[in-house]
């Protein structure tokens, strides 16, 4: 029998805000997206808080955007380095409204949750820290010292260290990021679950598994030399938009563009360039030369089509491959028996669209392939990943200028919290350092990830959950389950800056403590402070903020790590946590010691644009056993849906990032004042007796059980039959918790399975 699971309207308000359609963009950027950045920017900053805010954004001695990790020029930066999705990030952090003692008294949680998230974004900065006791509907003020205390204690009342559970976000600095692991591990546990979990996780299990390290091989400038950028699931025009600038480059150096998505984004079809006359009149570069609109999850169909072409023609690079790689044989032999009515069905694509990009693919070395969650939320991520890294051996498209892999991280620091020891797979060699550098030895045994710390909350094997920085409600997959499992803790610790869903959704005993943000003057004993990041491409850099605090009661991150630590260790191990804190030179110096590519940390990170970070790949030299890339075989995914189902994808508007709602439109999609719709094909819409705008509810369907989401507009799209798209977190509730990709564990947000029913009531 079929369980039924809807969660409550609390979680995520039901109603609808007014909806209204245009024709969908064919170019991103351009004037629009200025005037939309300095809206922004000046009215939550204001006009002087806002400007300085921009002037310092991505500059060198200036603050590093908090948006996503794409990287900075190496050497001249322009006066707006900085895009529309950047300038929303700065606004939203330097907002000069403020959420006070009186904001938390007039609310209670009841009604806090009937409110939207963009709604909780828009009530300014939080000021001081507040605790929302067992059995009281609204959070009270409470000092900072009663805070840890209260830490400290339900820490201390645990059986075990693995019940508590430390959640990063990709927001948290280096200097932060460190002392935090080195809290968590000191405690005695590995239970540092991670945002990587959910987003990029599949990228790194595939690379380090292929080409020896789990980031990209790829710098900014490679772009202006590669033949050819293919770009799989990836939106650059809303996620990542100072991309744009980079694949302009490429183009007018010649290089050709291969666009693969189930969608058509503007940002893949022409780019505006606002810092060009050309752009900001509206002129737009074309940049895709091949648009295959494949089918949700269609892309590893897609990639061994290619390869079987490549492989049937003789158009691979034979030298390379016997002398850097191995396992070709068995590649080989697997996309000889592959038929391409499988590939053409699978993949959604014909078979003479998928030979043209072969063709331009095999007179191509320099190949550099891009991608982002359309990849790695899948159940097979990890394998069509390795099919990327496959195609690119089979070329010889790796460890050379203007070719490599180029996962594109979609947070600021996200690669630089794992490099820091962000994990709960700790290798062998990071312990080790960490008990030479510290005199104690962690914990070996493997942590909870993201999937696994939900499941150890919702079966009561986790009673405290600390998270720094992030909305993990809404970040995370099966909404009604997360949240049941974050009531069933003792304690439920939130540092962040804003309000947000998560605050709502409480253990026992629930607290927030507002922190610094990266905008802000970091003052500590020593004086000023600046943190660091690690961008997409491995460069770490300096971020100094140089705004006024949004409040005096505000603890830098570090800071809170660090008083967390000590209230609750004390003087064990001897580790001077508040020194190290009043001074983050202190903290590099023992980074510098325990995370290889750090050596003269202090001194580097102060040089301009701060330095890059070993990567042998990118050198040609593979950090695998054999020391040579590895070509992978795995059994091709085949969808095969029942007549009534459809296969859903979350996806971003343009008005959001990651779960921060900037506003309510969808720009260049022509949707404007409604989050909650679905993008459905005109057939699939006609075959289940749908129109434009009827209000429909949401099933999805995994291992018997049915989960609900209610209140829904249809609205024709282009988007392959069979498929629909809709937007996270409104969905998540219908992503299963126990569908997971295979190896790394990631949600698999990008593929699930739903029913459409009309809405009644």
């Amino acid at each position: 029998m079929s369980q039924n699971q809807s969660h409550p309207p609390e979680l995520c308000p039901e109603e609808l805000t007014g909806l209204k359609t245009g024709q969908a963009a064919h170019a991103a950027a351009g004037f629009t997206a200025v005037v939309k950045s300095l809206a922004h920017t000046w009215g939550l900053a204001g006009v002087g808080r806002g400007t300085r805010a921009l002037a310092l954004l991505n500059q060198h001695q200036g603050i590093d955007c908090t948006s996503c990790a794409w990287p900075d020029p190496d050497d001249h930066r322009s006066v707006a380095e900085f895009c529309e999705n950047g300038a929303k990030a700065i606004a939203w952090e330097a907002d000069s409204r403020k959420i006070t003692r009186d904001f938390f008294a007039r609310y209670s949680i009841e009604e806090l949750g009937q409110h939207t998230d963009y709604w909780h974004g828009q009530q300014g900065r939080l000021t001081e820290p507040m605790v929302l006791r067992s059995g009281s509907k609204h959070y009270e003020p409470i000092s900072w010292d009663d805070a840890f205390s209260l830490i400290a204690h339900e820490l201390h009342r645990l059986d075990s260290p693995d019940q508590a559970l430390f959640y990063t976000s990709g927001r948290t600095s280096n200097e932060a990021a460190f002392l935090y692991q080195l809290f968590v591990r000191a405690f005695g546990t590995n239970n540092l679950p991670d945002c990587s979990n959910m987003c990029h996780e599949s990228s790194g299990t595939a690379l380090n598994r292929t080409i020896g390290i789990g980031k990209g091989t790829v710098k900014l400038d490679d772009f202006e030399k590669a033949q050819v950028i293919l770009i799989l699931g990836q939106n650059p025009g809303t996620n990542h938009p100072r991309m744009l600038t980079a694949l302009q480059k490429a183009k007018q150096a010649g290089a050709k563009i291969i666009a693969v998505n189930p969608l058509k984004e503007a940002g893949l079809l022409g780019f505006k360039n606002p810092q060009q006359l050309g752009g900001m009149l509206g002129w737009a570069t074309p940049l895709a030369d091949h648009y295959l609109q494949v089918r949700i999850n269609g892309d590893m169909a897609l990639l061994r089509g290619v390869m079987k072409l490549l492989l049937e023609k003789g158009q691979i690079n034979t030298p390379f491959i016997q002398e850097k790689t191995e396992g070709f044989a068995e590649l080989r032999e697997s996309l000889e028996k592959l038929d391409w009515s499988t590939i053409v069905e699978q993949s959604g694509l014909t078979r003479e669209s998928i030979t043209e990009v072969a063709e331009l693919l095999g007179k191509s070395e320099r190949i550099i392939a891009c991608w982002a969650m359309g990849l790695t939320q899948h159940k097979n991520a990890v394998a069509t990943i390795q099919d990327v890294v496959n195609l690119l051996l089979l070329r010889g498209s790796i460890g050379k200028a203007g070719a490599g892999v180029c996962p594109v991280r979609g947070h600021s620091n996200v690669q630089g919290d794992r490099t820091m020891g962000i994990w709960e797979k700790p290798p062998k060699w990071l312990l080790e350092n960490i008990e030479k550098e510290f005199g104690f030895r962690p914990p070996e045994h493997h942590g909870y990830d993201t999937v696994e710390a939900i499941r150890a909350m919702r079966d009561g094997r986790a009673k405290v959950f600390v998270a720094l920085g992030g909305n993990f409600l809404s970040a995370t997959p099966d909404t009604e389950t997360t949240a049941q499992a974050l009531r069933n803790c003792r304690l439920t610790v939130q540092i962040s800056i804003k309000l947000n869903r998560s605050h709502l959704v409480t253990g026992q005993t629930g607290l927030i403590l507002p922190c610094l943000g990266r905008t802000e003057i970091d003052l500590q004993a020593s004086g000023p402070q600046f943190v660091t990041t690690e961008n997409s491409m491995g460069v770490v850099q300096a971020s100094q903020g140089r705004l006024k605090p949004a409040s005096e009661h505000l603890l830098s991150e570090p800071m809170i790590v660090a008083r967390m630590a000590e209230k609750t260790l004390g003087h064990k191990y001897g580790i001077p946590w508040l020194t190290l804190a009043s001074n983050y030179d202190l903290i590099r110096e023992r980074i510098s010691r325990v995370i290889p590519g750090f050596e003269n940390f202090n001194q580097r990170v102060r040089q301009k644009g701060g330095f890059y970070l070993p990567n042998p790949p990118r050198e040609g030299h593979f950090s695998t056993a054999s020391q040579k890339a590895i070509f992978s075989v795995s059994p091709l995914l085949e969808w095969h849906l029942q007549p009534d189902q459809l296969l859903m994808m979350t996806i971003r508007t343009h008005d959001q990032f990651n779960t921060t709602i900037y506003g309510l439109d969808d720009r260049y999609r022509g949707i404007y004042q409604e989050r909650r719709v679905i993008l459905m094909n005109a057939e699939d819409m006609k075959r289940l007796g749908l129109e434009e705008k009827s209000l429909v509810d949401l099933h999805s369907h995994y291992n018997g059980v049915t989960r609900t989401a209610k209140r829904f507009v249809v609205l024709c799209y282009d988007i392959p039959r069979g498929c629909t798209a809709t937007y996270f977190p409104e969905t998540n509730v219908l992503v299963p918790l126990d569908s997971t990709a295979e190896f790394s564990h990631t949600p698999t947000s990008k593929s699930v399975v739903i029913t459409v029913s009309q809405h009644v009531g």
